[in-house]
């Protein structure tokens, strides 16, 4: 099972990088810019992929080898991470080649699994030791949280399913989601700096983009997104302060 986690770990930016160059189809940004929403980022935003996939390559390396094989929380862990790896993978296929509900499926999968893997790692003293599991599982599980939404935004307007010329009502309903599950996951975790750091990234990146959006309702969209930016700042630091209190 770790040798598994580190070959889904490698899996990620082999088929990143053969998604880039039209293997599978038309790359993602020009598939998002086919469907644009009030939650889509600035295109920088999504270069932190590449820190998540060397972050997810070393943690996998590093749980598949010395002592750790012998962790219980390693093993614990190690099937729900490899299979969070697993449906990142084939989500970037299935996006170039549009089949957006299938994506939307995969990428909540991915996020419940990376998401239980950082709860599991943020418990107490879990993290002691195991600092580069925490990271990168905990910057994966951030992330995802907060392009799952931008992932159902996109596949709404692909299949019409709401108005697409009058996105603000259902946008803002996605962002009251998207934020309570941000914050319920990182009160979860305790005030997980890594996780909120990397969600806080996606949330100004919307906020850049929003601000410069010609479609009706963007300019309050980039203030929601920013809002949330606040409060997830705000957690953080209350919960981390607790935390050195107690």
């Amino acid at each position: 099972m770790r040798l598994l986690v580190l070959l889904c770990s490698l899996a990620m930016p082999i088929v990143g990088w053969l998604s880039q160059t039209g293997a599978f189809g038309p790359d993602q940004a020009a598939v998002s810019g086919r469907y644009p929403t009030l939650l889509v980022a600035a295109g920088y935003a999504f270069s932190v992929w590449g820190l998540i996939f060397v972050l997810d390559i070393a943690y996998a390396t590093w749980q598949a080898t010395g002592a750790r094989r012998h962790d219980a929380l390693l093993t614990r862990i190690a099937p729900v991470a490899a299979l969070g790896f697993a449906l990142t993978t084939i989500w970037m296929p299935l996006f170039s080649a549009g089949h957006f509900i299938a994506c939307v499926a995969v990428i909540v999968g991915a996020l419940a699994c990376l998401a239980w893997c950082a709860v599991r790692l943020s418990d107490g003293s879990a993290a002691h030791g195991r600092r580069i599991a925490w990271l990168a599982l905990s910057l994966h599980a951030g992330w995802l949280s907060l392009a799952a939404f931008l992932n159902v935004a996109q596949t709404i307007v692909a299949y019409q399913w709401l108005s697409p010329s009058r996105m603000l009502g259902w946008s803002l309903a996605l962002w009251a989601i998207a934020a309570a599950l941000l914050l319920a996951l990182n009160a979860r975790m305790r005030g997980n700096a890594a996780y909120a750091a990397v969600a806080l990234w996606g949330l100004f990146a919307v906020w850049i983009k929003q601000t410069d959006w010609p479609l009706a309702g963007a300019t309050t969209s980039a203030w929601v997104a920013l809002g949330i930016a606040t409060l997830l700042v705000v957690q953080t630091v209350v919960l981390q302060l607790r935390q050195r209190a107690a």
